[in-house]
Formats: C-alpha cells, sequence, structure tokens
C-alpha cells in the first residue's frame, strides 16, 4: 500500500521543522520526542492512573499503574510494558496515550517501566530495570490484584526488544512465568543491515544517522552487537518462550527483523500472530491524534491481548496482513 495520507502529513511537517536530527544534542533530541507526543498522541481514553516507585539498583525507579474502568471481578491480566525512545529517549509521558489505548482494548492492568536510559546508564542498565520491574510485578501480583499466571510483557521499538530480552532470560532462569510477549515494531537484530532498514532509513521517522548515535550511546564500546541481551534474534534457541504477538510497519525500518524473529519464534514451535500495519510508520501506534489509524491498531493489539490471557482458544494466525481501516 501507498504511505498512508496521515503519516505523510507528519513525516512533511518533521522534515520541515527539522525534526530531531542526529546532530542535534541529546537533551534536544529527547525534548523533541515529548514535544510530539504532546502534540501528536491523545491521552484522553479514560483509566485509572497510580504512579509509583520501586527500589531499584542506582534508586527510584518510577513506574504508572494503569487499570480499565470497567468493573472486573476477581485477579487480573497485566501487561509490563517498555517504552521506546532508541534507550536514549522516551518516558512514561511519551507512551501515556499507547498505554491507555491497550489498557482499555485489552481489559488488563498495565505496569509502566521508566527505565534508566542511556548515555548515562548504558547496556545493559535499561535490561536490567525491566528484569527488576517483570519479578517486582510478579512477586506482588495478589498485593496488585493480579493473576500472576497471567502477566505479559511488552514495549514498542527499542522497547520491544529490552520486552523480548526479558523472555528469553525469564526462561532461562525458570521464572518468572510470562504468559504473551507483545512486540510493537520491535529493535531485535541491531547487528544486521536489512533491506527495510536500507529502504526506509531516511526520511521516515527514524534516521539510519540517528539510529546509530542512539545505539552508539546505548552499547558502550566493548559491547558485542550480537549480544542476544541486546540483540534477541541472535539468541541460541527460541523454543520454550512465551507466545508472541510481533506487530510491525510497512514503512519501517525495523520492519524486516521483526518479522524475520516471528519468523524465528514460529520455527521454533512458539505460538506467534503476526501483523504488518500497511501504510504505516516507525511509532505511528503512539501519535493517534495525527495518525487517527493507531486507534484501531491499539483496538487489535488489546483484542489480541484479551484472547491470549483470557485463556479461549487463541486463534493464532501466522502470519497476515493487518486491513483495519
Amino acid at each position: 500500500m501507498p504511505l498512508d495520507r496521515s503519516a505523510q502529513r507528519l513525516l512533511g511537517m518533521l522534515a520541515a521543522s527539522g525534526g530531531a536530527e542526529a546532530g542535534a544534542s541529546l537533551s534536544d533530541r529527547r525534548a523533541a520526542l515529548e514535544a510530539l507526543a504532546e502534540m501528536a498522541d491523545d491521552v484522553s481514553t479514560p483509566v485509572a492512573i497510580e504512579n509509583r516507585t520501586l527500589p531499584g539498583p542506582a534508586g527510584a525507579l518510577p513506574i504508572r499503574l494503569y487499570a480499565p474502568i470497567e468493573p472486573i471481578t476477581g485477579p487480573q491480566p497485566a501487561l509490563v510494558f517498555f517504552h521506546g525512545g532508541g534507550w536514549v529517549a522516551g518516558s512514561l509521558d511519551t507512551h501515556d496515550g499507547l498505554c491507555r489505548r491497550l489498557c482499555e482494548a485489552a481489559g488488563c492492568r498495565v505496569v509502566a517501566v521508566d527505565y534508566r536510559l542511556a548515555p548515562e546508564h548504558p547496556f545493559p542498565a535499561a535490561l536490567m530495570d525491566c528484569l527488576l520491574a517483570v519479578n517486582w510485578v510478579a512477586n506482588h501480583a495478589a498485593a496488585l490484584g493480579l493473576d500472576r499466571s497471567r502477566i505479559a510483557v511488552g514495549g514498542d521499538s527499542a522497547g520491544a526488544g529490552l520486552a523480548a530480552a526479558v523472555t528469553h532470560i525469564a526462561r532461562d532462569a525458570s521464572g518468572p512465568a510470562i504468559a504473551l510477549q507483545v512486540l510493537i515494531c520491535p529493535i531485535l537484530d541491531v547487528a544486521r543491515r536489512t533491506g527495510s532498514r536500507n529502504a526506509f532509513g531516511d526520511g521516515y521517522f527514524i534516521s539510519r544517522a540517528a539510529f546509530h548515535r542512539d545505539l552508539a550511546d546505548y552499547a558502550a564500546q566493548g559491547v558485542a552487537l550480537d549480544d542476544p541481551r541486546l540483540s534477541p534474534a541472535h539468541a541460541a534457541g527460541l523454543s520454550g518462550l512465551p507466545p508472541a504477538l510481533v506487530h510491525t510497519a510497512e514503512f519501517d525500518p525495523f520492519r524486516d527483523e521483526g518479522e524475520a524473529y516471528a519468523d524465528a519464534l514460529h520455527g521454533a514451535g512458539v505460538d506467534v500472530d503476526r501483523v504488518r500495519h500497511p501504510g504505516m510508520i516507525h511509532y505511528f501506534y503512539a501519535l493517534a491524534r495525527a495518525i487517527p489509524y493507531a486507534e484501531a491498531a491499539a483496538g487489535v493489539i488489546g483484542a489480541q491481548m484479551r484472547t491470549s490471557l483470557d485463556g479461549a482458544d487463541k486463534s493464532y494466525r501466522y502470519p497476515r496482513s493487518s486491513s483495519i481501516a
């Protein structure tokens, strides 16, 4: 399909304003993402919100708890969510609208994690924070009103890569049990350049230069780019991982690695529902005011989560292309 008109307008606006180019200072790039989210996302979805902190290795680790407004009896499922932002940017606020939409659409609690960012805290600090948060949620499930057997992990972009790495570590450590992984436009293989990286590396929201600068800030010199904690696609084995929802965007530089990872999961016997969103760009799902399709996409992801986490027939379809409109 052609590039979505709303996405095209947004890209044109970002190009005209200069966006957050790779040459900009890190503080400017962080501020640009916050400003974009404030301008282009929709945070009107009604949910209950509570801000808390966890004791982390470098001090307080902020989290944000989302709960559906609809009355639900008994322990509820939960999604522990890790935001994107290239490991160096993003926050609870840049992904507030998306977390609200997923909470409502999935009918589950969402625990968003404000993990430490690079370069102040390079690899593997973010991953350690994400693991800490998942373990904390599992260990406090009863007090939080959660069903420990229905805890999912997920994220978008770099956060989705963190979520995938968490599932590997949890599997190899025999816990905590993770019921589902939700990977939205994931970054899963920083060691390899794919066709979509070449095709959409410039002019489609994330520039090639900005990505490599972010990666250099996160993975300090000496870190192997094929370390599966950084590039989950390079894990020695994928069997035994939780079922996966893998959502990619047609015009996303990271499309091919997300779909290749879904293929590899499927080949390893993992249940996978793989969806490509036609006409979409990276980060579209968090810009609902600028790209209306984001609302429908969140509805589909939420419906998939409901089906998977409520114990019903999961009916995984592999692969498929979304035709939401």
